[in-house]
C-alpha cells in the first residue's frame, strides 16, 4: 500500500472511530433533526455536560459536527449530513445479517 492511499484510509478510520459510540451515534441522529445546544444534548443523552461535551469534541475533530457559540451557549450542527447516508448502509447490512440467520434458522 503506497503512503498516500495509507494517508486516506486513516483519514476514513478517524471518522469511522468517531461514530463508534452509542451515544455519539445518538447525537448524530439528533442533530440530522436541527441543531442543539449542549444543555439538550445534555438532557437527551442523560448524562453529565463533561462527558456529552467530550463525546461532541470527538464528532467535531473528526469533521462530523460543527459548533456555534453564541453567549453562554455552544449550539452544534452537522457539518456533514452526509453521513446520515452511512446509517442506511449500517441498517442494509443489520438487515441481510438477520435475514442470513434467520435462513440459518429454517
Amino acid at each position: 500500500m503506497d503512503t498516500a492511499t495509507h494517508t486516506k484510509l486513516e483519514a476514513r478510520a478517524r471518522v469511522v472511530k468517531a461514530m463508534a459510540h452509542p451515544t455519539r451515534l445518538f447525537i448524530v441522529e439528533e442533530l440530522a433533526n436541527g441543531e442543539r445546544c449542549v444543555c439538550e444534548l445534555t438532557a437527551m443523552v442523560g448524562a453529565d455536560m463533561s462527558t456529552v461535551s467530550k463525546h461532541l469534541t470527538i464528532l467535531r475533530s473528526a469533521g462530523i459536527v460543527r459548533d456555534d457559540k453564541r453567549g453562554n451557549n455552544v449550539y452544534y450542527s452537522l457539518h456533514c449530513p452526509c453521513v446520515l447516508n452511512f446509517f442506511e448502509c449500517v441498517e442494509s447490512v443489520l438487515r441481510s445479517t438477520a435475514e442470513d440467520h434467520l435462513a440459518l434458522a429454517r
